[in-house]
């Protein structure tokens, strides 16, 4: 399968194109200008690989949670991509982007608690799991919670997961920013990736396991922002 993949929803704006599961990537940290980067990264890697657009089988993007702009640049690369070249489109997750890549770093456990930070006070999270792939493949990453976008204080680990014994490990620039994640009532998390970001290499590898049957329509692609209001202050109550 020929996949490019892209995400723009946080600072770092990255590329990447898997085919037959040899992956190419580009990245850069940046605050502003995602647009014109993430098209010259495209542009060089079908360059690299002499691939033309209408040659892949699918445009992979992270649909979100994260920063409102660069969520919207991502679907309407992907969109403009996607029409162009009459190529479906795989929306993926960027926290189960984040949480790939977590729990695929020596020492993680098979447990991860991904935290974004949401401005405004708040977190877009979820909880994720690593479990065994099919023979030969590599391990696949599923969501033990829903996408939410709370306080740090309100985070809480799945039912499940409560006096299991197993550790969990976190991920995500929240943990960064908020202390309140450090003292979530009994959890102890054990080792925590705040520097991790999405990006487009998980994209591309987890809308690569999902497959074709996931795709949808290039007019049919949504954002998820979590949050619909940010003309006002979110509130405790």
């Amino acid at each position: 399968m020929k996949i490019l993949a892209l995400d723009t929803a946080t600072e770092l704006c990255s590329a990447a194109l898997w085919i037959d599961g040899a992956c190419r990537t580009r990245e850069d940290a940046r605050s502003r200008g995602s647009g014109e980067l993430i098209l010259g990264m495209i542009e060089a890697l079908l360059a690299e690989s002499e691939l033309a657009l209408g040659a892949l089988d699918a445009v992979a993007f992270g649909r979100g949670p994260g920063g409102f702009t660069g969520v919207r640049i991502a679907v309407a690369v992907a969109q403009g991509l996607g029409f162009a070249a009459g190529l479906p489109l795989l929306p993926v997750s960027d926290l189960r982007a984040l949480a790939h890549q977590a729990l695929s770093c020596e020492g993680a456990p098979a447990r991860a608690l991904i935290c974004q930070d949401a401005r405004m006070a708040q977190v877009y999270w979820a909880c994720y799991e690593r479990v065994a792939g099919d023979a030969g493949a590599r391990q696949l990453t599923e969501a033990r919670s829903a996408e939410a976008l709370d306080f740090p204080e309100r985070v809480r680990l799945p039912p499940a997961w409560a006096d299991t014994g197993r550790a969990v490990c976190g991920a995500g620039s929240g943990f960064g920013v908020y202390a309140a994640l450090d003292a979530l009532p009994g959890v102890a998390l054990a080792p925590v990736f705040a520097d991790l970001r999405p990006r487009a290499r998980e994209i591309a590898e987890l809308a690569a396991q999902d497959g074709l049957s996931c795709a949808v329509a290039p007019e049919a692609a949504q954002p998820v922002y979590l949050r619909d209001e940010v003309a006002a202050l979110p509130s405790r109550n």
